[in-house]
């Protein structure tokens, strides 16, 4: 293993054992997760709402959720960052389909445009090689497929939603998503 790699995997080890402190009622803990995720957690509900301030709103609300719940974390299930990053993204998308807050809604053509907002360098350390395994595996799948799931990860677009967007009957809409996923965690576990 290289030096990078060894960082990517302290922090991990690092930011999963923060959680299980969290679930124990640490709070130090819970203000040094704060500090270590809060970046990359906001850029993931500022990609799914409008504003900032909606943004902020439910991010206060997901690390009130991470405090009462941390002890549903499962590490054999997914990493730390992964599961704060969706129950960032479920929140964001929560706040949106309860009418609360507009969603940000780009055309399928810009899916690919999407980035983080300004990561920390311990979440860029973090995700970096997660990041080159997804995008190989991404590129793998056809444009289409792979446009339908980002926009659906990091918008929040329901199946009907994309489908009025991309023109196609919901039921292959449905079909390409989950065929598309089944691809992505074949070539994931690789």
């Amino acid at each position: 293993m290289n030096e990078s790699t060894d960082a990517v995997l302290d922090e991990r080890d690092r930011l999963r054992d923060l959680l299980v402190a969290v679930a124990g009622g640490d709070a130090r803990a819970f203000e040094n997760l704060y500090k270590s995720t809060s970046a990359k957690l906001f850029g993931i509900c500022l990609r799914v709402v409008k504003q900032r301030s909606d943004a902020e709103d439910v991010l206060q609300d997901v690390y009130s959720t991470i405090w009462r719940k941390a002890n549903l974390y499962d590490s054999a299930r997914a990493s730390a960052m992964t599961w704060l990053a969706m129950m960032a993204r479920n929140k964001a998308i929560d706040r949106v389909r309860s009418g609360g807050v507009e969603r940000n809604s780009a055309t399928l053509d810009l899916a690919d445009d999407l980035h983080d907002m300004n990561p920390t360098p311990t979440a860029a350390a973090e995700s970096t090689d997660d990041n080159k395994r997804l995008d190989a595996c991404l590129g793998e799948l056809d444009v289409q497929r792979r446009n339908l799931i980002r926009v659906a990860f990091f918008e929040g677009a329901t199946y009907e939603e994309l489908a009025s967007r991309s023109g196609s009957p919901l039921g292959t809409i449905k079909s390409w998503i989950r065929r598309g996923l089944l691809r992505l965690k074949a070539c994931l576990e690789r």
